[in-house]
């Protein structure tokens, strides 16, 4: 079996580990891919969201699954061309992709379906905006409408930070297009939880929890990153929540797209606020977590390639999908100034430590080859990855590896797990 994975970060390094470890696949391809994935699979010089140049890759080597892991070409309706010429393909259609790529659409569609959530307004004129700002309590939450890299989320403690938010967004347009609509909502106090599920457009299977760190720096402060580091499970998503979760979100949310004719085959992300009121839905993404899938696939213990089959056919009701019981944290190491400004190509040393570890993976995100050398060539460059029989032993198994690795202005938090 040949399986292309469209995408080059942390995540479809993590895609490419998993599937490579099925007896079915003999060759993977991974385009753009990293250093990381190259060894893995073969690397090919093609933008995740060059959907023509991709398809005819595909036709050429015959391959017999695309996984499609950033969000991006998923938008673009990657998988719409590729089903148009019978190449089958692993992410939802663009239509149903909506689902994350417009905040507005999906608080829309939470309200119509009565998916609990944080209160909500959406503006598209920055006058009528600013003037909604007075009337309300804070802090407050304004997210651009459209894709931003994960960095389209502000919360904001003041009126000030709130007007400068907007203007931010709405005025000079620091997320381009994204940011001709935004919503504003209410700031939800509680735990933050990821739950990932797969989804055959009937049948919905949820992942394993997570839990991400989203802030720069210790204490979660600073600003909003993709993802600084995750650990799985939760400490705090019990059975009980779990079961609430299924019966109020996930079910919903599946009947609801394939209801308004967009339904859902592929990965489904439930962005979760454990609040005092019960759990509620923050947010939607159309693929796998990042750093999420570090830790999630991992734990996985049926064959990733399997599952992603069935959810294809449409028969993910007949598979068994199990999870082994250890923990995993994912610690990201990031370039100094991530996620402002910050410089490429520096020399990554300490790699070769964990070659064949199975306790620990470094997956890598920013990172390209220079003459045989890794070198950094991206924001958040690597995610270190440990397994450990609980979540404090994996923490420590993660951070002793994170000290092994260098390179100039490697930035990382102290704190992932442990809140």
């Amino acid at each position: 079996m040949k399986v292309l994975i469209v995408g080059g970060g942390g995540r479809e390094h993590a895609i490419v580990w998993k599937i490579a470890q099925s007896s079915k696949v003999h060759k993977i391809y991974c385009a753009p891919g990293n250093a990381g994935t190259d060894g893995l699979a073969e690397n090919v010089p093609i933008p995740a969201t060059d959907i023509e140049a991709l398809l005819e890759f595909v036709k050429s080597k015959k391959i017999d699954m695309t996984i499609v892991g950033m969000d991006d070409p998923l938008m673009l309706g990657i998988v719409d061309r590729f089903e148009e010429e019978n190449c089958p393909i692993f992410g939802p259609h663009k239509a149903a992709a909506l689902i994350e790529g417009s905040k507005v659409f999906a608080k829309d569609f939470m309200q119509k379906y009565n998916i609990p959530t944080a209160a909500y307004k959406v503006f598209q004129q920055y006058d009528e905006a600013i003037a909604y700002l007075g009337d309300i309590n804070y802090p407050i939450v304004v997210k651009a409408d459209g894709l931003a890299l994960g960095k389209g989320v502000l919360i904001c403690n003041t009126y000030q930070e709130a007007e400068e938010a907007l203007k931010s967004i709405m005025i000079e347009k620091k997320f381009g297009t994204a940011g001709s609509r935004v919503v504003i909502e209410e700031f939800m106090v509680g735990h933050e939880v990821s739950v990932l599920a797969f989804c055959d457009g009937n049948t919905l299977v949820p992942m394993v929890s997570a839990q991400d760190h989203k802030r720069a720096y210790d204490g979660d402060k600073g600003l909003n990153t993709g993802g600084m580091g995750t650990f799985s499970p939760s400490r705090y998503y019990s059975k009980d929540i779990a079961e609430q979760c299924m019966n109020k979100i996930f079910l919903p949310t599946i009947r609801g797209m394939k209801e308004e004719g967009r339904p859902f085959k592929g990965i489904l992300f439930f962005g979760l606020m454990l609040t005092k009121d019960g759990p509620k839905l923050l947010e939607y993404n159309a693929r796998f977590g990042d750093p999420e899938a570090q830790v999630v696939l991992p734990r996985l213990k049926t064959p990733l390639v399997d599952i992603i089959q069935a959810c294809i056919d449409g028969e993910l009701m007949k598979v068994n999908v199990e999870w082994y019981d250890d923990a995993a944290v994912c610690i990201v190491c990031a370039s100094g100034g991530y996620p402002v400004n910050y410089e490429k190509g520096y020399k990554i040393s300490g790699l070769n430590k964990f070659h064949n570890n199975k306790e620990v993976i470094v997956f890598h995100a920013g990172t390209t080859s220079d003459g045989g050398q890794v070198v950094t060539n991206g924001g958040r460059v690597l995610g270190v990855t440990a397994i450990g029989a609980n979540l404090d032993a994996a923490i420590n198994k993660s951070y002793n590896a994170v000290k092994e690795i260098y390179f100039e202005h490697m930035h990382y938090r102290n704190d992932i797990g442990r809140k």
